[in-house]
Formats: structure tokens, sequence, C-alpha cells
């Protein structure tokens, strides 16, 4: 199960109690928000991509839509998603609980500036019903992200 590979990453960082489950889903933006009684957009979604042959993770605020026209700027190509299939082989986590931690190799991850509004974000954990509270600074020291872009649209 890809949550006790998340905990099991997060242990070698000492911060495994940190994760939290939950008895309800958080699969969705709206969902996680609800069981972490926080603004939706301080959710960190993390959108599965194909570009140049490569899986790509983007971590975006909760509010936040792919802008094509800036992800083509910043990939060379169409802004493709994974199908559900796709992101379980490729990524390592399963649809509702996709998270840029303990992902399989190769696969690239991007941290979205619409993010950067926020003093912590709540990313999932590896399943449909778990979050971390993380400071930006966290985020990025344990996403190992490629870098940061900017590829989105109407947040606020």
């Amino acid at each position: 199960m890809a949550i006790e590979k998340v905990k099991a990453y997060f242990r070698t960082h000492e911060i495994e109690e940190r994760v939290q489950e939950f008895d309800v889903s958080s699969a969705t933006v709206e969902l996680a928000a609800e069981a972490l009684h926080c603004k939706p957009q301080r959710i960190a979604k993390t959108l599965s991509f194909m570009a140049n042959g490569c899986g790509v993770l983007i971590v975006v605020a909760g509010d936040a839509k792919i802008d094509n026209p800036k992800y083509k700027a910043q990939f060379g190509t169409k802004a493709k998603m994974l199908s559900p299939e796709e992101v379980e082989t490729i990524v390592g986590h399963a649809v509702g609980g996709v998270c840029p931690f303990a992902v399989n190799d190769g696969v690239e991850v991007y941290l979205d500036v619409s993010l950067k509004r926020f003093d912590t974000v709540f990313p999932a954990c590896g399943s449909s019903n778990s979050a971390i509270e993380l400071t930006i600074p966290e985020l990025e020291k344990y996403s190992d992200y490629a870098g940061w872009i900017d590829v989105c649209k109407q947040y606020q």
C-alpha cells in the first residue's frame, strides 16, 4: 500500500508521526479540506502528467487549474493527464492519494507558484484518507522537487 511506502519514507526523515489518517475520504480537494478543517486552496493537490516520455507530477494549490498555454511553454507539449491506471503504474500511488513523496524512479516533481502564498499546505500521503501539513520549505525538501514552475490559472 502506498501510504506505508510514504510513511516509511517519512520515517527516514523522522516526521512519520505527522501523517494524518482520517475515517473519511480526503480523495478530492473538497473532501480533504473538510477532513482537515481548512480552506480548499491550502490543499496541495498533485496532478499527474506525461511529458517527453516521463511521468511528471505538479503540486498545485487546491483552487488552481492548469493553464494549457503555460504548460506547453514549460514542457514543450500539450498537457496530457495520466489515466488512473497509468498514475498507479508510473507514479506508484493511486488516484485520490497521489503525492510527491516516495514516488517511482523516473518521475519528476514540480511545485507550482500557486502554493507560495501559504505558510503551510496539506498534500496527501499515498492514500485517499491521509495528509500531512508541511511548510513550503518542508514541501521542497521532502518532495525532492526539480523546481518551481508557473503553469496554473484561476487561483487567488
